[in-house]
């Protein structure tokens, strides 16, 4: 039986096929545990046909969304899933700034920090690694994050990169921005380093990618105020 999650926004991020969307559950008293829209597909990507507003608008960071869904989908390490069904996908408000410390997560550590790709720093791991792993969406917050705009060059094509920079628990990271909102704030910048301050970072941990066979560390939603 279909059912509604309300739930604040905490990204809302680039995947092939259409978008990821992520947030943690509003309830009667405070806030629950995150919850990830996804499709029946085989990608579990959320096209923008099936998660605009009336106003064909899309979700933005910090949007308190009613969201109609069909089923749990615990997908190995990606436990939050849940598959969406035909419905609007109503706004219910936005949550103040101030509020967002109250969901805010304290992880030992951002799950195993085993393998790097080139231009990345312990930003993924195999599958058998990630499956030992019990959640996939954590939401930090950071005093200092760097956001790296750089290029690479493939096939005779250039075009730019974001990837985002910061220490936890004393480990330096470096993992792809998929923010789209924080890449059109940067998309005119010359490469370098563009220092933030007093950020949040929904930080998600990929299924597996056909391109590598590892699974990917991402900050999906950079969090300020104001917003990017």
């Amino acid at each position: 039986m279909a059912y509604v999650k309300r739930i604040v926004c905490l990204a809302n991020s680039v995947k092939t096929g259409g978008s990821c969307i992520a947030g943690k559950e509003v309830l009667a008293k405070g806030y629950g545990g995150w919850i990830r829209p996804v499709s029946a597909r085989p990608t579990a990507e959320v096209r923008f046909s099936e998660y605009r507003y009336q106003n064909n608008e899309s979700p933005e960071l910090l949007d308190i969304i009613d969201v109609p869904l069909l089923k749990a989908a615990p997908q190995h390490h990606q436990t939050e899933n849940h598959v969406i069904t035909a419905g609007r996908w109503l706004k219910q408000g936005a949550l103040p700034w101030n509020q967002l410390e109250q969901l805010r997560d304290r992880p030992a550590s951002l799950w195993i920090n085993s393998d790097s790709t080139i231009g990345g720093r312990y930003n993924c791991m195999s599958p058998a690694q990630a499956a030992m792993m019990p959640d996939s969406l954590f939401l930090l917050k950071m005093k200092s994050f760097i956001v790296e705009v750089s290029s690479n060059t493939w096939e005779g094509k250039t075009r730019k990169t974001y990837r985002g920079e910061f220490d936890y628990k004393g480990v330096r990271y470096k993992f792809n921005l998929t923010d789209p909102a924080a890449r059109r704030a940067f998309a005119s910048k010359t490469e370098g380093d563009y220092p933030l301050n007093d950020v949040y970072l929904c930080i998600s941990l990929t299924e597996t990618y056909a391109e590598d066979g590892r699974c990917h560390k991402l900050v999906a939603a950079v969090i300020s105020d104001p917003p990017l």
